[in-house]
């Protein structure tokens, strides 16, 4: 049987399968399940009973969160192995439905809030393109970490890359909607930026 490999991320949009993964043991399941694994060697490792570990194998692999990875002989008989679907999993905001974030409820620009719910927004819209048939989705990343030793050096930077951006904006792309408010030609792209004091963790 060929070798299957876990995806690198996969983003969980159902309810029953988000259920499943986050269940304390089988979460840990899934992270030792990111090689194949069987439920004898997982019993081992957890310290717990092949029968109980098996039970949530089952579960996970009906919520499609681990999948067969062949079997191994072992003494005189075969044990099925199983991998996880993925390295690592994201809850999709739209589990929430109407109860979720919208960033245009948020009053506040600038508040913690107005960008946790812009950040589910953007989850979601890149989650539904992935997902999309066709082309291998296009996206842009950049993240940087740095320090402000004062508000007035943070507002400088603040309208300086406003300022920045706009200017590149307004350079290398057309407009969103046409004079009479329709979509204009072109993939349409949205673009968020975001900049936020954070809490080490280490």
């Amino acid at each position: 049987m060929p070798t299957i490999a876990a995806a690198e991320l996969e983003c969980v949009e159902d309810a029953r399968r988000a259920q499943a993964l986050l269940h304390p043991l089988r979460a840990r399941i899934l992270t030792l399940a990111r090689e194949a694994v069987s439920a004898t060697e997982l019993g081992r490792r957890l310290e717990m009973p092949r029968q109980r570990v098996n039970y949530h194998v089952r579960e996970l692999a009906r919520a499609g969160l681990l999948k067969r990875a062949g079997r191994r002989r072992r003494r005189n008989m075969f044990e099925q192995r199983y991998i996880a679907s993925a390295k690592g999993y994201v809850l999709s905001p739209e589990l929430l439905g109407a109860a979720g974030a919208d960033w245009r409820s948020v009053s506040d620009a600038a508040s913690a809030g107005y960008l946790l719910a812009l950040s589910a927004q953007m989850q979601a819209d890149v989650a539904r393109a992935a997902r999309s048939p066709g082309k291998r989705l296009s996206t842009l990343s950049f993240k940087s970490q740095f320090r402000f030793e004062s508000p007035e050096q943070r507002e400088r930077f603040t309208q300086e890359l406003k300022d920045a951006v706009v200017a590149v904006i307004a350079r290398f792309t057309s407009p969103n909607l046409a004079p009479e408010g329709k979509p204009a030609p072109g993939q349409p792209y949205r673009l968020v930026l975001g900049c936020y004091a954070y809490v080490p963790t280490a």
